[in-house]
């Protein structure tokens, strides 16, 4: 039987995982490795947030095809759906649900002061819709249907699952004690941040996709995207500081080539003999055959959409034995328990 069923003796951890764009080096790196490493110790829910993306009106056919290569991307990453219940957020219903009965405790004054959903009226104010402004009510029931703990968010989403919390102590408040207030979760306190090759903040999905490696990027791609990556004319003196961007290069050689590799390039910089063409080259080659694996696996997995789809209706069916009995507990409390199954 699966440990999701038979007593939650182990911390339950749940992350959202977006549907839209390509998953890149950032995202393996910063999450999926972390999320690889607390699939052995910890009961994690990861899903595939479809619902969210409905905020963007997002084509039907597009959609499906975008949540599919999003599950095989994590899988090839690592990411094992025995050990995870991997699912999308729509095949559990009782999210919705519980979106429905959180709604109740959100106020609009609390939902419209929120940074993103600032920001997203000024970025596209031709669609400021109510799910838009409910996202972190939304957010709040991903985490709360299964009562988790802790939830692994990065610094930009750290007020919306302060606003979970409130939600949870505002039902507690109410209707007696039944959520836990979730926390954040630090599983690597030196968790790896990866820049734009561009030098201009962090790997995006959409910012700028040619300072971006993608893990569906092909070994020729890969190659003169790092030949591009910004660089300057070198030090002038032995053991400079490096700047961001070049630490940055380092960064990536560092978590893709061999040690001794990084460790020729670091001294050849320290001692003012550093050729970033050869540096770069070395480093393109590296990265190529550190994606390769990942992006065929996850090519190959996306033409079986059997499986896939297996693989969803597994982590949908964890999902929902979980979610089941919290939407159940909920009802109980508000009072909303008329109907008994079977009676």
């Amino acid at each position: 039987m699966s440990h999701y069923l038979c007593g939650m003796s182990k911390e339950i951890v749940v992350s959202g995982i977006r549907s839209t764009g390509h998953l890149h080096l950032g995202n393996y790196f910063g999450a999926i490795q972390n999320y690889i490493k607390m699939q052995e110790g910890y009961d994690c829910y990861f899903f595939v947030a479809d619902y969210h993306s409905l905020t963007t009106h997002p084509d039907p056919k597009d959609l499906k095809q975008n949540v599919f290569r999003v599950v095989a991307e994590n899988i090839a990453s690592g990411l094992d759906p025995e050990k995870v219940a991997l699912y999308a957020q729509s095949d559990v219903p009782e999210i919705p649900e519980l979106y429905l009965m959180l709604n109740m405790m959100a106020y609009v004054g609390e939902l419209e002061k929120v940074p993103t959903f600032k920001e997203k009226v000024r970025s596209q104010p031709e669609n400021v819709n109510a799910g838009l402004l409910t996202y972190p009510v939304l957010m709040a029931a991903d985490i709360l249907i299964h009562r988790a703990v802790k939830v692994p968010v990065g610094k930009d989403q750290e007020q919306h699952l302060e606003m979970a919390r409130n939600f949870a102590h505002r039902f507690n408040t109410r209707y007696g004690e039944f959520f836990p207030e979730p926390q954040v979760f630090r599983f690597n306190a030196d968790a790896v941040k990866i820049m734009s090759l561009d030098g201009v903040g962090k790997m995006s999905k959409s910012e700028n996709v040619n300072a971006t490696i993608y893990l569906s990027d092909d070994d020729d791609t890969i190659k003169k995207k790092i030949m591009k990556a910004k660089t300057d004319a070198g030090p002038t003196e032995p053991n400079a500081e490096m700047p961001d961007y070049i630490q940055n290069l380092f960064l990536l050689m560092q978590l893709t080539s061999k040690p001794e590799t990084t460790d020729t390039f670091r001294n050849a910089f320290n001692s003012c003999n550093i050729r970033y063409g050869d540096m770069k080259k070395q480093l393109a080659e590296d990265m190529a055959a550190f994606v390769r694996p990942i992006r065929e696996h996850a090519s190959e997995l996306q033409k079986d959409e059997t499986k896939i789809r297996a693989i969803l209706k597994a982590g949908a069916e964890k999902a929902r034995a979980s979610a089941s009995i919290t939407i159940e507990g909920a009802r109980k409390r508000i009072g909303i328990n008329y109907y008994i199954p079977n009676a």
